[in-house]
């Protein structure tokens, strides 16, 4: 099995101690190794990062910056289909979602690239012969850590912005995916013209380099993608410095259904966009909220497409959706419906599979009917196939109970009526919101949360902002 090593200071490190094990989550067998960093490596990396920082020319060679991304864009691509096929290896998603994933990574890349030569301050005269100029400069070292459920596009969406802003970089990388890490990072780590110590990677499967980074008066940003507990208590380790933090944490999206919404293809997208990733994404649609006078009609339209979802393999054309990431994951799924309690009614109950498929993690779907906004299935992230659905009577009732978690990532708004649609998503407290349609994400724009889903913007050209500084520089020029 091919191991995800270590790159520090411009070389691939050999693995000291015992390498660590990645499993396929539909097959539960080995799949990859991945080295077991420590608080030494993390420190290593950091040290090679500030070096190039402070000693490269990186931050000051804008058009180098925007080549080597734009020649590591057309590498990855050449290696699409393989990338994608190791992703589903790792952590079991669907082949078409995994070359999505790549697809959406390339043009991150390519999108940061043309940024790198655009970053432009301004000049003042303050008064005459008086000048202020304000300049945009990299931040420093850059700390990027990356979940396991999209491992190539949320390390590029990461990555571009800090590269193309000008700083260094220390990739912690999930240990599950970290193999996928690995690929990705060599398409710029073989390119010559990249200053040792620019890009650095350590893998973990425990939180010893995690807490070392967090913990370092020498990082300037952390990128962090994951849950809304992980991303409180980095803010926790890093306060003590300072650090700037871009935080995209956990979700509960909402997607509001009217009853003018043209049903067939409503039912069809809600469907989609909560169980992509077999609803492992922090922007899956996670609760259901129909106007009554559509309710029962869409809940049985809904349940019936449901329980026609086959999970399978990734690499299987007839799977509706891959695995959970493990097991243990299954597992809780699994009581989490069972527990789902008299407040509740199970309209779909998604089960574990028999036969070869027992040994993977996977379950079907569920849906359950859930009356009040305040039980743990409406106001929990549970990060799996299991969807919520909710009444609502009116356009008011349908924002309370929207607005009713302290989540606030993505949410939809489905209905035929175009100036109702505009008018509830402003008033929703969320990042984005898309009317009829979910997971429409793109390089150009940005995202992110409010509240418990996190603080700063990813992708387009806010995403880096928080990569970037503004210096003041003043001269008075009078003779």
């Amino acid at each position: 099995m091919r191991l995800a090593q270590h790159y520090i200071d411009g070389a691939w490190l050999p693995c000291a101690g015992e390498p660590g094990i990645t499993h396929d989550p539909a097959t539960g067998q080995p799949v990859a190794h991945f080295a077991q960093g420590t608080a030494a490596d993390a420190q290593a990396a950091l040290d090679a990062a500030l070096r190039a920082f402070d000693r490269s020319a990186w931050k000051h060679d804008a058009r180098l910056r925007a080549d080597i991304l734009l020649a590591a864009a057309s590498r990855l691509e050449a290696r699409c289909d393989d990338i994608a096929r190791l992703v589903v290896a790792t952590n079991g998603k669907l082949l078409r979602e995994a070359v999505g994933e790549v697809r959406a990574a390339i043009s991150e890349l390519r999108y940061y690239a043309g940024l790198a030569r655009n970053l432009f301050g301004r000049i003042v005269e303050i008064e005459p012969g008086c000048f202020s100029e304000l300049r945009r400069e990299a931040a420093g070292v850059a700390v990027i850590i990356v979940p396991w459920n999209a491992p190539v596009t949320l390390l590029a969406r990461s990555l571009g912005p800090a590269l193309a802003a000008g700083c260094t970089v220390v990739v912690k990388p999930a240990h599950q995916t970290a193999l996928v890490s690995n690929d990705v990072l060599e398409t710029l780590l073989c390119d010559p013209r990249l200053p040792d110590g620019v890009v650095n990677t350590v893998s973990e499967s425990g939180s010893e380099v995690s807490r070392a980074l967090c913990e370092s008066p020498d990082v300037s940003v952390i990128s962090f993608t994951g849950s809304s507990a992980v991303g409180k208590a980095i803010a926790s380790a890093t306060a003590r410095h300072l650090t700037r933090l871009s935080l995209e944490l956990g979700g509960k999206a909402p997607g509001i259904v009217f009853a003018d919404c043209d049903v067939a293809p409503t039912v069809r997208g809600v469907l989609a966009g909560g169980l992509i990733l077999a609803g492992q994404q922090c922007t899956a649609l996670a609760r259901v909220l129909v106007q009554d006078t559509l309710y029962d009609r869409f809940a049985g339209e809904l349940a019936q497409v449901m329980r026609e979802v086959r999970p399978g393999p990734g690499l299987d054309p007839a799977s509706g959706m891959g695995p959970l990431i493990d097991t243990a994951n299954r597992d809780r799924i699994r009581a989490l419906v069972d527990g789902a309690g008299a407040s509740a009614e199970v309209l779909v109950r998604g089960e574990v599979p028999g036969g070869e498929r027992a040994q993977g993690a996977f379950i079907a779907p569920s849906l359950i009917a859930v009356e009040d906004v305040g039980s743990p299935l409406v106001q929990n992230e549970l990060f799996g196939p299991v969807m919520v659905i909710e009444r609502f009577k009116d356009e008011d009732d349908a924002v309370l109970r929207a607005n009713a978690t302290r989540y606030g990532l993505a949410a939809s708004v489905w209905s035929r009526d175009a100036a109702r649609a505009r008018r509830v998503a402003g008033r929703l407290r969320s990042g984005t919101v898309w009317l009829n349609a979910h997971n429409k994400l793109f390089p150009e724009i940005e995202t992110g949360g409010e509240r418990d889903s996190g603080y700063g913007r990813l992708h387009g050209a806010e995403g880096m902002n928080d990569f970037l500084v503004t210096k003041h520089v003043y001269q008075d020029v009078r003779p």
